[in-house]
């Protein structure tokens, strides 16, 4: 017999673990079962998620992933070579005959194969310029905002020298003494030029981070300064240079487009976007000369703006649209 006043002991049922109590009616359902299993998703699996929601975003990389993938597949896609002549069809406006989709030039090579051609010229000079000035950028800002003092008033004259120059004039200099029309020689040209901004961005952000808590605990555990640098502090700088990088294609391309056009950047045969356009006006009356390429600089550059402005909502979730 149980004494009076005792408290009634919970029976253990059988098939669980510990002793555990049954709930009421003895239904015992594991949480998968019950349909309140967590889903554990990373901060890259929301910025997706939030990108994939961005409209615009998404029209942009598409026109991107269009443009793009013509001028990378360029030997695929012309239906010629963007030096192969055809003086039976000279100044020919755009038409389905023979394939010639944008018409042809003064000397008949079809326009739409040397437009395809000029889009990877151009892409691979936006590229090549974001990824170098990106990267060069990044060491010097995390280099001037992790260590501070003496060595980030350094680099940051450095770098404020850099901004405060004419930037086109000195483009134009460089291009015409050391660019020479090759290609690859114009675009680190460019690249030299384009690491300022994302130098000063990702300085910002290491000034502020490197005072965190995180911080300090990786330095009271032994950890190093390249180690703390690009294990702990980068990946949260990821998101401003992804955005500036993106970007800085835009930039790369509009300013080789306007060298090539003035006639310092980029010299024939090698076609680029610049080169087309500035071709173009020796032919004024034939009007696909100048607007097919124009028009695949502007879409370009607003794809990509796009694009950019995606990202950015993406991965800072402070610039969020607000909906109703």
């Amino acid at each position: 017999m149980s004494e009076v006043g005792s408290t009634p002991q919970p029976t253990e049922t059988p098939g669980l673990v510990g002793g555990a109590v049954a709930p009421p009616g003895g239904l015992v359902e594991s949480t998968v079962e019950a349909g309140l299993e967590v889903k554990v998703r990373s901060q890259w699996d929301y910025a997706r998620r939030r990108f994939l929601r961005h409209r615009l975003a998404m029209i942009g990389l598409v026109g991107l992933v269009v443009i793009f993938g013509a001028g990378a597949f360029a030997g695929y896609v012309a239906p010629y070579s963007y030096a192969e002549i055809d003086l039976n069809n000279i100044l020919h406006g755009p038409t389905t005959v023979g394939h010639h989709f944008f018409g042809t030039d003064a000397i008949g090579r079809d326009y739409f194969s040397r437009v395809v051609y000029g889009i990877r010229t151009s892409e691979e000079v936006g590229v090549v310029v974001a990824v170098v000035s990106s990267l060069f950028g990044l060491v010097v800002g995390a280099v001037s905002g992790y260590y501070g003092g003496w060595i980030d008033n350094i680099l940051m004259r450095l770098t404020d020298l850099v901004l405060t120059l004419p930037v086109l004039a000195i483009l134009l200099v460089a291009a015409a003494l050391l660019g020479q029309g090759s290609q690859w020689r114009v675009t680190f040209i460019l690249a030299a030029f384009f690491w300022t901004s994302i130098a000063r961005v990702v300085r910002g952000v290491f000034l502020s981070l490197r005072e965190k808590e995180y911080v300090e605990a990786a330095k009271a555990a032994g950890s190093g300064d390249l180690r703390i640098m690009f294990r702990h502090i980068l990946p949260n700088t990821l998101g401003p240079i992804i955005v500036n990088g993106t970007l800085a294609v835009a930039s790369a391309i509009l300013t080789e487009a306007a060298l090539s056009f003035l006639g310092f950047g980029i010299k024939p045969p090698t076609p680029s976007l610049g080169v087309l356009v500035a071709e173009a006006q020796t032919n004024p009356q034939q009007w696909w000369l100048t607007v097919f390429p124009g028009l695949v600089i502007v879409l370009i550059g607003l794809c990509i703006n796009f694009v950019g402005d995606g990202l950015r909502d993406a991965l800072d979730p402070t610039q969020r649209r607000v909906r109703a």
